[in-house]
């Protein structure tokens, strides 16, 4: 670190700009993501729902039409009037565009004709399957849908592609709006925080610059994986909002140096050895965190990882580079455009005296305050025991969208189209299966509670596809039981008896989610305590941190649940009550727990830097409450902010996310932080420092707050500490 701060400050118009003219160039050229996002990848690739989905694409071709255009004839004339009109324009578009098929009611052959109409005769509808183009790009999806249009015919579009690309245009609104709301209340908030335009100036530029190096990112890894469409809200979010932080930490310890008399380049190479370590650390803890979501077979869960790893290298790299090298440019105009002289100083010295004030007070008490705080986030986590994980499905649309209104017509008025699961019998020696296995299968399903009909619906070579129709009423869970009812039924000698379909995905899918839930857990928490004990010295306080963490999510998700699934206040949210979305449980646990051991790491870095300058116990939470106090709240209020925006969003998982994070932020920040931590630490005495030999030698070459080149004197400390 000593070297790089020196190349940094020594060169820091170069430094600054290349960071800036780099990122910038990259950032432009990423923003060409949003036509490579997927809208899939919620499949288990190894699950027997998408085997199922496999058999049928490999043998009878795609069956879930991209397209299907439902249309509704003018007032005085039938569906059958209107169908020359109608399969004009579709042969047009066959003819135009690559497709796989057109199927419509006026052209299709019972029993798929029926499919084709509602129930009540006053709609019919066209099913598109488009042809595979690689060439072709989401972007361009939306100009198929007018060349499906006929003049004087009420024309709506449901389909899965329809309802992706619904997604990918609400997703793209809402990252804008987004931005636009945080932005600006960011900007105003960190003038109040900073005192002053400038200071409150550079955390919002490396915010917008970090964001713009994720999109880069994000753009070359769709090179080579799939990248969903949630990784660009995800890495905005946690971009925008973690490089705020992190320069909202760096700035206060630059201004911090320059009022200990330190000249503009020693308070920037020291504030690179301090703050700059402590965000290295901080980046390191998030990415392992958030690593951990590369272990799942989905592909949408590995993207919301790419998203906020990108986000995070970004803010980080973003902080160590362009930050000091500004502050270095900067110097004493850091305290300039303020609308009070000494308005800074004098904020700062209010929030010390307060939050000093509130760690002593909570040390008086330690008990007392430990009791109280853990039981009450006890309670708050009590409804976390009856959480179910639920999908996401076109219902997280906002009520309004035409896909959603569509896909409702769809399923309500053409219920023959029949939801159901998909059962495949296979011989497992080459041969097909006889009739009389068939015929047993068929039999067995239609006996299972909450299936209604059981038919053949394609044969081919060694494969049969049947279709199990599940009752009208059967709701999610009734529609689970049914499937793990199909998958028990005995296959047929010299068969292979498969299930798949639209419920039996979803279940798989949460399966595969409970499946590595451990190995996540495991990677977040064993590559924390590593980090952790390399930063700190201890043995103790990397324990504490992660337990704190579990304590903090554990009432997150107590709480998610008790509004979420059990629906206390989900009107006022605009949203429907169901079971927890599974993959943005994922994703909030993962930055739940970095946001963390991220502020733990905030915290705990100005307290051990104050114990090994000779400070005790209480000196030192006292002194760490003092100098992160105010960092570490307003932190949390920024990201508030940042994540607040997205519950706004049209998407009822977005909000989930927002108010998700919100809830833990404040729990977190404030509670768990600034209360329990000190009384904890208060309690634990001596433990809290101590560490075996081995660890220590590490720890002084490498850990937060150690090594000859901080060269923070002692007087200096116990100047502070005392204050």
């Amino acid at each position: 670190m000593t070297r790089w701060a020196s190349i940094v400050i020594a060169r820091k118009w170069r430094v600054f700009a290349f960071a800036v003219l780099i990122v910038t160039v990259c950032g432009v050229w990423g923003t060409g993501v949003f036509s490579k996002l997927s809208t899939g990848g919620y499949i288990d690739p190894a699950s027997d729902s998408a085997q199922v989905a496999e058999i049928i694409d490999g043998n009878f071709g795609q069956q879930h039409p991209d397209i299907v255009a439902i249309y509704t004839p003018p007032e005085g004339q039938t569906v059958a009037d209107i169908g020359q009109k109608v399969t004009s324009v579709l042969d047009r578009f066959a003819a135009e565009n690559l497709t796989r098929s057109v199927s419509s009611y006026w052209t299709a052959t019972p029993p798929g004709k029926g499919l084709l109409l509602s129930e009540d005769g006053t709609k019919a509808a066209a099913a598109i399957i488009l042809a595979p183009d690689p060439g072709s790009a989401m972007a361009d999806f939306n100009q198929l849908l007018p060349q499906l249009e006929v003049d004087g015919v009420d024309v709506e579009f449901a389909g899965g592609s329809v309802v992706g690309q619904a997604f990918n245009h609400q997703l793209q609104n809402d990252l804008i709006r987004a931005e636009a709301i945080a932005l600006p209340i960011t900007l105003v908030l960190l003038v109040f925080i900073f005192g002053g335009l400038t200071a409150a100036a550079v955390p919002v530029l490396v915010g917008i610059l970090a964001v713009l190096g994720a999109l880069a990112t994000l753009r070359v890894l769709t090179m080579f994986t799939e990248v969903s469409s949630f990784a660009i809200n995800v890495a905005s979010l946690i971009g925008l909002g973690l490089a705020i932080d992190y320069g909202l930490f760096v700035v206060s310890r630059f201004r911090e140096e320059l009022e200990s008399g330190s000249t503009p380049h020693e308070a920037a190479r020291r504030t690179i050895l301090t703050a700059g370590r402590t965000v290295m650390f901080s980046g390191l803890l998030l990415i392992c965190a958030f690593a951990g979501m590369l272990v799942y077979p989905q592909a949408v869960i590995r993207s919301l990882g790419f998203g906020a790893v990108a986000a995070v290298t970004s803010a980080a790299l973003l902080t160590l580079t362009a930050v000091p090298a500004l502050l270095a440019i900067l110097g004493h105009r850091i305290n300039s455009l303020t609308w009070r002289k000494n308005a800074a100083q004098r904020g700062e010295v209010r929030a010390r005296r307060f939050w000093g004030g509130v760690a002593t007070r909570v040390m008086r008490r330690p008990i007392a305050f430990a009791v109280i705080i853990i039981s009450g986030l006890l309670v708050l986590a009590a409804p976390l025991g009856g959480a179910t994980l639920g999908e996401v499905t076109y219902t997280a649309l906002p009520a309004n969208d035409p896909a959603r209104t569509a896909m409702e017509t769809l399923t309500t008025e053409f219920r023959a189209t029949g939801e159901g699961a998909t059962v495949i019998l296979r011989g497992t020696d080459g041969a097909p299966p006889t009739p009389a296995d068939t015929t047993t299968v068929i039999s067995a399903a239609s006996r299972v509670e909450g299936i209604t009909q059981a038919l053949v619906i394609a044969s081919r070579d060694d494969v049969v596809a049947m279709q199990a129709l599940y009752a009208g009423d059967v709701g999610s869970d009734r529609a689970s039981a049914a499937v793990d009812k199909l998958r028990a039924i005995a296959a047929p000698d010299g068969t292979q008896l498969l299930v798949g379909g639209g419920q039996a995905m979803v279940d798989d899918g949460n399966a595969a989610i409970v499946r590595w839930l451990p190995l996540m857990v495991a990677i977040m928490v064993g590559s924390t305590l590593v980090l952790l004990f390399l930063a700190f010295g201890s043995v103790v306080l990397p324990i504490k941190a992660v337990a704190m963490a579990g304590l903090s999510l554990a009432a997150t998700f107590g709480v998610l649940t008790w509004v979420f699934e059990q629906g206390n206040g989900a009107a006022l949210l605009g949203v429907s009550p169901s079971p927890l979305e599974a993959t943005f449980v994922v994703l909030i646990l993962a930055v739940v727990f970095g946001l963390s051991t991220d502020y733990e790491v905030f915290l705990m870095s100005r307290m051990v830097e104050a114990r090994a300058d000779g400070a005790t116990t209480e000196e030192a939470v006292r002194f760490g409450a003092e100098r992160t106090g105010r960092v570490v709240t307003a932190a949390a209020l920024l990201l508030i902010v940042v994540t607040g925006a997205f519950t706004v969003s049209g998407l009822s998982i977005m909000r989930f996310l927002g108010v998700g994070m919100i809830l833990a932020l404040i729990i977190d920040a404030t509670v768990v932080r600034m209360l329990l931590v000190p009384s904890l630490v208060k309690l634990m005495g001596e433990a809290n420092w101590w560490a075996p030999a081995w660890m220590t030698r590490i720890h002084a070459r490498f850990g937060i707050g150690h090594g000859r080149e901080i060269e923070i004197s002692h007087h200096r400390s116990k100047t502070s500490i005392s204050s």
